[in-house]
């Protein structure tokens, strides 16, 4: 079981306090979350060598958590990823929801995304448990959503994300985790020379906004099979609409629900989802969940601004990320699994990203 600690991180605008909360395993490795967003600010571990390695971007203090617009690390959420429109159709009504992503919603909104709000903090058996109530009619989310999250980190160097949610009238849930990792250490540059390895065979097309248009597409002769490991700069700038239209990759996948492969846990089971090296570090990263889809993201609109932790430059796909979810543009596609959270059912995911060394 860690060790969890707790410093303060300054203040938001209206004088709430935010913290630090630091859990540290028997074998040095340690996960730092932030109250504001719930954001993964750090995670270190020893590389191949004994070296100790940050393999997550981050920043300094809350004050840039509180501007920066690319959710690094963030707690996502009412509805992670894209909405069409920012439409939705629930029980007889329209919710019109903002656009913030041109001309669709995205991750939750601009304010009223999970990854914007002050979370309540609890030490737990559990690991760290954080709770926000989100008021029914917040970014135009029908029902009042009470979340549940709970980090926890164990001492084979998994970290665990586990979510709960309820609310008290039918509505939309998708909550997910945005850390960019980079596993050869924050501030280290581009990815592109460290290997990815997808666990599906299918992939959701999407159109020029990223929205999947309903079509499911076998990776089987695309630039988008990473079933077997691959640097991710190997095909990333292939001719190939998905990719000229994503300027990299920034689509979801369908994990594969192979039961040989199944991981039971105390709190359900989970499927591999992802496996990373790091090519200089020898860290690895596999990653499992028990949700039906996994965006790879490869930074592809990371600008250098805002400075990261140290004064690290956090470049065009200088951080990757592995965000388990429900596929983007479900609601517009009643063919795939949906986020729908009847009034009163408890909504659950867990997802697990463990470290290792090649």
């Amino acid at each position: 079981m860690s060790v969890i600690s707790k410093k303060d991180f300054g203040c938001l605008a209206d004088g709430r306090p935010v913290f630090l909360y630091t859990l540290t395993n028997a074998n040095g490795t340690a996960l730092s979350i932030c109250t504001y967003g719930g954001h993964v600010q750090f995670l270190r571990t020893k590389d191949a060598d004994g070296a100790e390695v940050d393999v997550v971007l981050g920043y300094d203090d809350v004050e840039t958590y509180v501007n920066e617009d690319k959710y690094i690390g963030a707690l996502i959420g009412r509805c992670g990823n894209r909405i069409a429109r920012g439409r939705l159709h629930i029980g007889g009504k329209d919710y019109q929801l903002e656009c913030n992503n041109g001309r669709n919603h995205l991750h939750g909104g601009t304010l009223t995304g999970f990854n914007k709000k002050l979370w309540q903090a609890e030490e737990t058996a559990e690991g760290l448990k954080l709770t926000y109530t989100s008021p029914d009619g917040e970014g135009n989310y029908p029902g009042t959503l009470q979340v549940a999250v709970w980090y926890d980190l164990t001492d084979d160097d998994a970290v665990t994300i586990r979510y709960e949610a309820v609310s008290d009238a039918d509505t939309v849930c998708n909550l997910t985790n945005h850390t960019y990792f980079n596993l050869n250490g924050c501030g280290s540059g581009s990815v592109l020379d460290q290997e990815i390895q997808l666990f599906s065979d299918f992939f959701t097309e999407s159109d020029a906004e990223s929205l999947p248009n309903g079509n499911i597409v076998a990776v089987a002769g695309t630039p988008m099979d990473l079933r077997e490991l691959t640097p991710i700069g190997r095909h990333i700038d292939d001719d190939y609409v998905q990719l000229r239209q994503a300027r990299g990759y920034d689509h979801n996948w369908i994990v594969r629900r192979d039961e040989s492969q199944a991981v039971p846990t105390a709190y359900g089971t989970v499927y591999p989802m992802a496996y990373a090296v790091g090519n200089r570090t020898g860290i690895t990263l596999t990653a499992y969940t028990s949700q039906p889809g996994v965006q790879f993201y490869t930074g592809n609109y990371l600008d250098g601004t805002p400075l990261g932790k140290g004064g690290a430059v956090f470049d065009r796909r200088s951080g990757f990320c592995l965000e388990a979810q429900y596929y983007p543009n479900a609601l517009e596609h009643p063919e795939f699994p949906q986020p729908s959270l009847k009034k009163g059912d408890v909504w659950k995911a867990l997802t697990i990203y463990k470290l290792g060394r090649k």
